[in-house]
């Protein structure tokens, strides 16, 4: 395995630049985004840094592009953290210069539409960050969930091994943003599953790929950031998850299936697969029905398993994508997946 390049780390007290490359949502919703700037400054000591894109709604792709490259080439700036996902995101990698980033490594945290970036960033020799969004994470209600908070600054401060731990409670349904009142409590959760492991008999260690599902079917469509040369992936960690668009076990079963045909899915040694996210405002399901689209994806992901790739290592309801709390994982950084100790340990 060729080690990946990890950018250097901030410390407490650099500036870290806080960009929207998908959607400027925190003009629509400044509360999350406000506690989230403020928990970057008081919980772990960072000077956030916005542009001109940060906060304002339907900017442009070039726009969007242009606080990358501002934020990457600044040399006071340590970090990269985006506010929150999207859906065109895609529009804006055919404008950044892959030189200008490569020759300005630093930790970028994002994930859903920001696994565009990360991909990005990958190919250009970068190890990323999925998870940890402004809005979503650090703009919890209530307070950081713990296990989020030790994991993001474990991904921020240190350069070490770090064990991935199963959680003890866990949360899909969210609150109003536009609803004061939303801020002012815990939200709701519900006991902790586990994780379940398939092929559970080896070690494996690999540089980590994936991120959402459904972008890197986009990723695929547009023949963009997904190497053809599959090689590049030989022995790697596939780690993937779903987004509040819940899409359906069909939907699921046929990207994989694409990937499968692809010749992708192969390559990788293992896979982790998030825990699906099963509520949305559009479908506010029940505990019964979110139980069961939840069995419904789990079920279309061993049947791909199945049948491209039936003797990976795989974990399923990993907490790292659109649930809470979310363990923010190295795009493109050291994954070791141990099946016999059950065992999930990354290196930031």
């Amino acid at each position: 395995m060729t080690m990946p390049a990890y950018p250097p780390k901030p410390s407490p007290g650099d500036r870290v630049a806080v960009v929207s490359p998908s959607s400027g949502l925190a003009e629509l919703f400044p509360r999350p985004y406000e506690l989230g700037l403020r928990r970057l400054r008081e919980e772990y000591g960072l000077v956030p840094v916005e542009y001109p894109t940060t906060r304002r709604m339907g900017t442009s792709p070039r726009d969007r592009a242009d606080d990358i490259h501002a934020a990457f080439a600044d040399p006071d700036i340590k970090a990269v953290a985006a506010t929150i996902g999207g859906e065109d995101q895609i529009t804006v990698l055919p404008l950044l210069d892959r030189e200008l980033i490569r020759a300005n490594p630093k930790p970028f945290f994002g994930m859903s539409d920001n696994t565009n970036l990360l991909a990005y960033l990958r190919n250009a020799g970068i190890v990323g960050y999925h998870g940890a969004m402004v809005m979503c994470e650090l703009g919890r209600p209530g307070a950081l969930h713990p296990r989020t908070a030790e994991s993001l600054r474990a991904a921020l401060f240190t350069s070490g091994e770090y064990e991935l731990r199963p959680a003890e409670r866990w949360n899909d349904v969210d609150r109003d943003w536009a609803d004061p009142a939303t801020f002012d409590a815990e939200p709701q959760s519900r006991p902790g599953t586990g994780w379940t492991w398939l092929n559970a008999d080896r070690v494996v260690e690999g540089r980590g790929w994936g991120g959402n599902l459904e972008i890197l079917g986009w990723l695929l469509m547009a023949d963009r950031e997904v190497s053809h040369d599959l090689t590049e992936y030989d022995g790697g960690v596939l780690f993937l998850e779903t987004s509040e668009e819940l899409p359906s076990a069909t939907e699921v079963f046929r990207t994989l299936r694409n990937f499968g045909e692809r010749g992708l899915l192969r390559q990788f040694s293992a896979l982790l697969m998030g825990r699906p996210k099963s509520w949305s405002f559009e479908r506010p399901n029940s505990p019964r029905e979110a139980a069961r689209y939840a069995t419904e994806q789990r079920e279309a992901v061993r049947r791909a398993l199945k049948t491209y790739a039936p003797n990976m290592l795989a974990v399923l309801d990993v907490d790292l994508g659109h649930t809470d709390p979310q363990l923010v994982i190295p795009y493109g950084g050291v994954i070791r997946v141990d099946g016999p100790a059950r065992r999930i340990i990354v290196t930031y």
